[in-house]
């Protein structure tokens, strides 16, 4: 179920203010920068990124910057766990205003490969809300398997992908495991140390969702979910949309075909046709 955006209730006065603006540039080692317009209050300011899921929170400064601006860094050495982080800016003894997105330069996430020498991949992407304000969704893997291209062949799904964080072996594999019924399907894996390419038929799975992990290195080693992230689209559910294959099985006539769920996490679905 989708975690409702919190909002922080304003003050007597604040209902036609013009809330503070942040226009955003990301590094290709995942870290943000934020400029802020004026708060409009005196004193010290801070950014403050609130974890939707939870209670967690992260201050950073707001310090001047060129044009009258605050800005504020958040280096991808800080730790941002994985979820849906609200931003705001708090003024000294202030409460908390919630922050309206500017222009955001995502243009270093685009094709983005990381190094990997860290032992995982941190993913931080700025979008705007349904409600008109700004929030960072984050992503922190370890291992992680990027997807790639995606082909589709009659009855077939191909996935090209990349692993981080770990190396396939000649025994590497992929599972697909539904969700709801806990069942698990093989499939074929070529690979060659962090590249792979995954062959799935669709005539072996059963009507539901079926997740897509990676076994880099066999079942003595990781399960890591096969997702897109190494982008700037950070809800590609809506977005990147696949067409969905007709066929007969043990089951009847059914259409599957992949999806990126609202995680950006990578699966197929199979449904009865019609």
């Amino acid at each position: 179920m989708r975690t409702p955006e919190r909002t922080t209730p304003r003050r007597s006065g604040e209902d036609t203010a013009v809330p503070p603006r942040a226009d955003c540039i990301a590094d290709s080692a995942g870290g943000l920068t934020f400029d802020v317009t004026e708060t409009g209050e005196p004193g010290d300011a801070l950014l403050v990124l609130r974890r939707r899921e939870g209670t967690e929170e992260i201050s950073l400064p707001l310090t001047p910057a060129a044009d009258g601006r605050l800005r504020a860094a958040l280096p991808s050495s800080v730790a941002l766990p994985e979820g849906r982080w609200d931003a705001y800016a708090r003024a000294a003894g202030g409460e908390p205003r919630r922050l309206a997105p500017g222009v955001n330069d995502l243009r270093s996430l685009v094709d983005r490969m990381p190094g990997g020498s860290r032992g995982h991949v941190a993913v931080r992407i700025p979008y705007t809300t349904k409600h008109g304000n700004l929030t960072v969704r984050s992503w922190l893997r370890a291992p992680h398997a990027e997807a790639g291209e995606l082909l589709i062949e009659k009855t077939e799904l191909r996935v090209h992908g990349r692993v981080y964080g770990s190396s396939c072996t000649p025994g590497a594999y992929a599972e697909l495991r539904h969700r709801h019924a806990g069942s698990v399907v093989r499939a074929e894996v070529d690979a060659t140390q962090a590249r792979f390419t995954l062959a799935l038929s669709y005539e072996a799975l059963a009507p539901g969702i079926w997740d897509l992990w990676l076994r880099p290195a066999g079942e003595d080693g990781p399960r890591v979910r096969i997702a897109r992230l190494l982008d700037d689209v950070a809800d590609k559910k809506r977005i990147f949309t696949y067409p969905r294959t007709g066929l007969e099985t043990e089951h009847g006539a059914m259409r599957a075909g992949p999806y990126y769920t609202r995680d950006n996490d990578l699966s197929v679905a199979v449904t009865p046709a019609g």
